[in-house]
């Protein structure tokens, strides 16, 4: 049992008491919060003075991967720092249950590491794991590119009907374990082999348990995204699945047009965003072909050497790579190096492979290649898209009701994207304290509220007496984030008091130590 508190003399933003945040005070007992409104504090009742501040539901972050990271203090706090008390994992398609992790820790060796104790247990086990073992809560969606691989290996054919019965039971386990639902990331390996039929089949246990379909979509978003959106449809409209979109990267025009769009033909969609126009990802993925991994990534990295290989890169996947939404003919100069994982390229660290490959004297593709294969692929990159949004451009989807937030946050390498330290604290400052795009009671609704409903997670996402007492105290006017990409890795400022399940886990901005965050395992809506 946690302590009993009192968060004094600050203002609720919950939807539920009204559009605008209410002076009141809030009482946490047994980790859950007692009383809402004016609190009389009890002998023996710690009070957290809350004067000029907003007390308001910790915020989920819908699209993370802090899936092994989250138990790395740094991580920890910067999430907490940000107000974000919960995560959702499992994403793209790629991770680390069910099976024994292998798959994820090399493939996404660069976006979510290794995980330093999970070898195998399943879903239950991986959630079992998170139990009081850090301050913030996880969630987790069962990745179907592992499955696949666990099943069919890296091969591009299609499942036979013992195969596809395989993958089912996998998932139907899974989510018979608390699994919030089932994730695909359409353009990596093996996922990216997967046609509706397949992924329609693996959404069948997951509608029949309430969970999400949540998709990084096939082709590259930006002005590719209608045909994305078609393949969702075609999924959600075959299995009954509620269907989500990842980190929606495109103009916010067309954004609310095609969800508007697919929700008024039937689909149960929402979606997820991040409020930068710059993406991260690894580099195998943007410059090896598919079929080039089939054979495994130790054949892979072997015949990256072959002059044979870099001959028929440059004929044949250069001009696809540079015929995408949101990479271009300028593909060299539009992403930089944010990890290598090779102790001899620490110099090209936060360079594009223009300007790496002209301090080697050899031309961009030959040094993404050399590059690729010196870090056995542990590389990631960040991408500039053909035309940059500023804050009004990016501001038109944030109010959407089908909208929540999600970093996409990725905390390894020398140069990371800022977006893993810095999302909600831009969207609580800029777009809140600053632009007003977002009232604070719309913030409650957009980034807890919403998905707390969403992904099913029970009494969270709400300051309501009964709620799971994940709580955070923002100051409006010191709210910031630090984080550039020059310097990524800066703290966000302004939230210095959190709670997650009743116990203080964050105080005057730093640790205080207590690990009360879990696993979060799918519930029924309440309320």
């Amino acid at each position: 049992m946690s302590e009993s508190v009192v968060l004094r003399g600050g203002a609720l933003a919950d939807a539920r008491l009204g559009p605008e945040p209410v002076p009141g005070d809030l009482r946490i007992t047994d980790g859950r919060v007692a009383t809402v409104g004016a609190v009389e504090p009890e002998p023996g009742e710690r009070v957290v003075d809350c004067s000029g501040r907003f007390i308001l539901p910790g915020l989920i972050d819908a699209h993370s991967h802090a899936d092994a990271a989250v138990f790395d203090d740094e991580v920890s706090q910067a999430l907490l720092r940000q107000g974000v008390t919960a995560v959702i994992a499992g994403q793209d398609g790629v991770s680390f249950a069910p099976g024994d992790g292998r798959y994820a820790t090399r493939y996404f060796a660069a976006i979510n590491g290794a995980h330093p104790s999970y070898r195998g247990g399943g879903v239950a086990a991986l959630l079992d794991g998170y139990g009081h073992t850090t301050p913030i809560n996880v969630g987790y969606l069962i990745p179907a590119g592992t499955v696949r691989e666990s099943v069919c290996g890296l091969s591009a054919a299609t499942p036979t009907l013992a195969q596809l019965r395989q993958m089912r039971d996998l998932v139907a386990s899974g989510m018979g374990e608390g699994a919030l639902g089932l994730s695909t990331g359409l353009d990596y390996v093996p996922g990216c082999f997967a046609d509706v039929d397949e992924l329609a089949a693996l959404c069948a246990p997951v509608a029949a348990r309430d969970g999400l379909y949540v998709t990084h979509m096939r082709g590259g978003y930006e002005e590719n995204s209608r045909a994305g959106l078609d393949e969702v449809a075609s999924i959600a409209r075959a299995s009954e699945v509620r269907a989500h979109v990842s980190h929606f990267h495109a103009r916010s025009e067309l954004i609310v047009e095609l969800v508007e769009e697919f929700i008024a033909a039937g689909v149960d969609l929402s979606f997820d965003s991040y409020p930068y126009s710059r993406g991260c990802t690894i580099l195998a993925m943007l410059v090896l072909p598919p079929a080039f991994l089939r054979n495994g990534f130790d054949s892979c990295v072997a015949e990256l050497g072959r002059p044979e290989v870099g001959q028929r890169f440059l004929a044949e996947w250069i001009p696809i790579m540079a015929a995408r939404a949101d990479m271009g003919p300028n593909w060299a100069d539009n992403i930089r190096f944010a990890h290598i994982a090779a102790d001899s390229y620490r110099w090209a660290h936060g360079l594009t492979p223009a300007a790496a490959a002209g301090r080697l004297g050899i031309s961009p593709a030959e040094l993404v290649l050399q590059v690729l294969a010196e870090a056995d692929l542990e590389v990631s990159v960040i991408m500039r898209v053909p035309k940059e949004r500023n804050d009004a451009e990016m501001a038109g989807h944030l109010k959407h009701p089908a909208h929540m937030g999600g970093s996409d946050g990725i905390f390894l390498g020398r140069s990371p994207h800022p977006r893993a330290f810095g999302t909600f604290a831009r969207y609580l400052a800029v777009f809140g304290a600053e632009r007003g795009d977002l009232g604070w009671t719309d913030i409650a609704t957009t980034f807890s509220a919403n998905p707390a409903r969403r992904f099913r997670l029970g009494r969270r996402g709400s300051l309501s007496a009964g709620s799971i007492a994940d709580l955070i105290v923002v100051d409006p006017a010191a709210v910031r984030s630090a984080a550039d990409y020059d310097h990524p890795r800066r703290l966000a400022e302004g939230v210095d008091d959190v709670f997650v399940a009743g116990q203080q886990v964050l105080r005057r901005g730093e640790l205080t130590g207590v690990r009360s965050g879990i696993g979060l395992r799918r519930e029924p809506i309440v309320g």
